[in-house]
């Protein structure tokens, strides 16, 4: 007798066959408890083509305005400006999902009904979590989808549901908060053919609503750097938005980024070393079936039966990877750090008024991105960074101009590893009285005492570059870093506490580790679930990394002390 597992699986194998799914050298099965189900290699495909799903079954903007059921009042909804295309998915998803005799319950039955992103922890897993950006970051994030709920969505699907004749349905934010983490974790950043978005109506003209999709934040930049198989998902909170959102706007040519779930290719788990990527194909030509997304081999050689098929979800470090999927990776190559100097605390410097003007006039950043590889071009490179590493040297730092010829170039600056638009916003906040003063007489020398016009950013960067050196914003540097140390210390001790707790403990998700020890009070104590052990090892990486870039930052900072003298 099938379990209830293999039931779902059999439904959802032949709602995908009704669909037109070609599941060609591949077969969907259970992976394990932490990935769920997962895409296994069946038989060898000569063409490499392992899977391939018509576009007609992803869950996009266009494919909810279609909807026979929902449509119209979405698309009122959507003209009236009370959802963009993001929450559009999300309000389908979460409608689709109470709905008893949806058409998609073969698919929502075989996904996760819980995440290992914080959005679900526990408060106490979610303490794990304090001094690292995440911990403030998930509780604005619970705080602003739990006002959305309250304020727009249980009142949009609630109505919605009427349509569907239970008009007394009870919509929870848990429902809301389920959507909202499947279209995080799953969605895809599609390139549709244009022609396929934009349909062209009798007298040659594209669809209305489609131009308006694409001005609402869900079409993507077709330059952006994501490549086929990555996830377009952005977490949405101060600190990492400029590291992965994207603009609104179709792409060059005939192709149009399009975010949106695809049911088959979206059980691909990630690993660095993908055995898949996915492709459109618009014509037919390669699969045989016009506009649809196939997955295709990595490898040359025929792929082993029964072995995972990932795809790669893109170079995230284990702050987006936990934010967004609910895993980490340890010792993860594309870990980063993020360092911000706080907008609030401007107001609090010496002479904030006139330093506020000059970070303006350079369009200053006042956070900034640290990746791990960075250090591999450091005064303290890593035994495992190549020669190449090494010997790359960063972009110019600093103006190749001086006005009175005494500053001079820094000998350590092929090795300053820390980006040159931050070092000018921190040359600014540091600035001392006499060093302000200098400032305004070189630009004033500059473009005039008449200011017959202003100064460009490059000329304030120079200007300040000249008065000061790098000897304050290093300084700086050093304390924004010793001060994240601090806080990610304070509650959780060092790095190598948090390496004991993870050598002595054995994780709840991994039952064999502890059968033999589970009765013994030490092991109880030791025993983590599977979202406080993904906690420990980013946090264990964070701190890594501020140790790291700290020893970067104070040797730079000797050394500008001795060049200045």
């Amino acid at each position: 007798m099938a379990t209830p597992e293999e039931a779902k699986l059999q439904q959802f194998l032949q709602w995908l066959e009704l669909n037109r799914v070609e599941l060609r050298g591949c077969r969907i099965k259970y992976s394990d408890s932490s990935k769920g189900f997962g895409i296994f290699s069946s038989n060898h495909a000569s063409d490499g083509i392992l899977l391939v799903v018509p576009l007609d079954l992803a869950i996009t903007p266009m494919r909810v305005l279609q909807d026979p059921l929902l449509g119209p009042e979405c698309r009122a909804m959507f003209e009236e400006g009370e959802v963009d295309d993001r929450l559009l998915i999300t309000l389908f998803l979460t409608v689709e999902h109470l709905r008893e005799n949806s058409s998609w319950r073969p698919y929502f039955d075989m996904l996760p009904t819980t995440f290992g992103n914080p959005l679900w922890f526990s408060d106490d897993d979610l303490l794990e979590l304090k001094g690292t950006t995440l911990y403030r970051a998930t509780q604005l994030q619970r705080k602003t989808l739990q006002s959305l709920f309250d304020e727009k969505v249980k009142r949009l699907t609630e109505k919605l549901l009427i349509l569907d004749g239970h008009p007394e349905r009870d919509v929870k934010f848990e429902d809301f908060l389920w959507a909202n983490s499947i279209f995080w974790s799953r969605a895809l950043n599609i390139p549709f053919p244009r022609c396929y978005v934009f349909p062209v109506d009798s007298e040659g003209q594209d669809s209305d609503i489609s131009g308006k999709m694409v001005n609402s934040g869900t079409l993507t930049n077709g330059c952006s750097s994501l490549s086929n198989g990555e996830s377009a998902k952005v977490p949405e909170y101060d600190e990492l938005q400029d590291k992965v959102a994207s603009a609104a706007s179709i792409s060059q040519g005939e192709i149009v980024w399009v975010e949106g779930l695809v049911p088959g290719i979206d059980f691909c788990n990630h690993d660095f070393k993908a055995a898949a990527t996915w492709e459109v194909d618009g014509t037919g030509a390669t699969t045989g079936v016009p506009f649809s997304m196939y997955l295709l081999s990595a490898g040359e050689n025929p792929s082993l039966i029964e072995k995972e098929i990932s795809i790669s979800y893109g170079n995230k470090g284990n702050e987006e990877l936990l934010y967004l999927y609910g895993f980490v990776i340890n010792d993860n190559p594309d870990d980063y750090l993020m360092v911000h100097y706080p907008v609030e605390a401007i107001q609090n410097v010496d002479f904030s008024e006139s330093k506020a003007q000059l970070l303006e006039a350079q369009k200053a950043e006042l956070r900034c991105l640290l990746p791990r590889s960075l250090l591999n071009r450091g005064f303290f490179p890593p035994s495992n960074s190549s020669v190449e590493d090494k010997e790359k040297s960063v972009s110019s730092q600093v103006c190749n101009y001086s006005w009175s010829g005494q500053r001079k170039t820094p000998s350590y600056l092929h090795k300053l590893v820390f980006p040159a638009d931050f070092l000018n916003a921190l040359r600014t906040l540091a600035m001392k009285e006499n060093e302000l003063y200098r400032v305004s007489s070189l630009l004033e020398e500059l473009v005039g005492s008449g200011e017959e016009r202003q100064p460009t950013d490059t000329e304030v960067q120079a200007a300040i570059w000249e008065a000061c050196g790098d000897s304050g914003a290093l300084q700086l540097l050093v304390d924004l870093l010793s001060m994240k140390m601090w806080d990610l210390e304070e509650g959780s001790g060092t790095e190598k506490n948090d390496t004991e707790l993870l050598e002595k403990a054995c994780t709840a998700e991994i039952p064999e580790d502890c059968k033999e020890s589970r009765s013994s009070d030490i092991a109880q104590n030791h025993l983590l679930s599977r979202n406080k052990r993904s906690s420990i090892i980013y946090r264990r990486g964070q701190k890594h990394l501020t140790r790291l870039f700290l020893r970067e930052a104070e040797h730079a900072l000797q050394l500008a002390l001795t060049e200045e003298l």
